[in-house]
């Protein structure tokens, strides 16, 4: 899979919630995780993260958004069940993105809602935990993201075998081909 993708959360104040977001985060690969405004017991990875995740990526605990220092070209991407926001099966999932979801009983702030490049909701008929909805949307950039084979129409397994990774020869910079390429 190419690009990269950080998962978070604003206002979380659960411990078992981080836990749980932080394992899913790890388990589909993300490169990094970070909290924003998060109670201060929330501080360090807690028991329900049962992988062990910060180490084996880093954890960046940012105070507001104001703080938050994200890579260069990684496109904020908030999670919100508003009207605005784009339905997760329709979004197309940026090369470079952190995800962002909000607290328990609240939504995005509105400072973190006008710094989000994308807003996304999951169709659903009312808010969901959100650990459950962070490892939903890891779930839709993997399968968006990822070299799998078309989903079948009927039950079962596809019928056509995932397509085999194709790449040409080098390019040098000036844009010419290597001999004998």
């Amino acid at each position: 899979m190419r690009g990269y993708f950080a998962v978070g959360a604003e206002g979380l104040s659960k411990r078992m919630n981080l836990g749980t977001l932080m394992r899913s985060a790890h388990a589909f690969g993300a490169s990094f995780f970070f909290t924003v405004d998060a109670d201060q017991k929330l501080r360090k990875a807690p028991p329900s993260d049962t992988s062990k995740s910060p180490g084996h990526l880093p954890v960046f605990t940012w105070d507001s958004v104001y703080t938050m220092d994200l890579p260069k070209g990684c496109q904020l991407v908030g999670i919100e069940l508003t009207d605005e926001a784009i339905d997760l099966p329709s979004f197309g999932h940026p090369l470079q993105a952190a995800y962002v979801l909000g607290p328990e009983r609240g939504s995005l702030s509105p400072e973190m809602l006008a710094r989000c490049d994308h807003v996304v909701k999951i169709p659903t008929k009312f808010c969901i935990n959100v650990a459950m909805a962070g490892a939903i949307v890891m779930y839709d950039r993997h399968r968006a993201m990822g070299r799998y084979a078309d989903r079948s129409i009927t039950a079962g397994a596809p019928k056509i075998e995932r397509p085999r990774h194709v790449s040409g020869g080098p390019v040098m910079r000036t844009g010419r081909k290597v001999p004998g390429t």
